[in-house]
């Protein structure tokens, strides 16, 4: 997998990871639960990321 796409994954997790904080900070759950989304979804394809790679080894 490239660089550029693993880069991606990971800051769709920690864009998550933001969204959540900042949905705590302000009380929005909505916010919150939109942020746990984007971070399960980003370490999700990290996880597929590196199983693809150990295939390929």
């Amino acid at each position: 997998m490239s660089i550029a796409k693993k880069l991606a994954h990971q800051a769709e997790a920690v864009k998550g990871g933001a969204k959540r904080a900042a949905g705590r900070g302000t009380g929005s759950r909505r916010l919150q639960a939109e942020g746990r989304g984007d971070q399960v979804k980003g370490n999700i394809k990290q996880a597929g990321a590196k199983i693809k790679d150990a295939f390929k080894r």
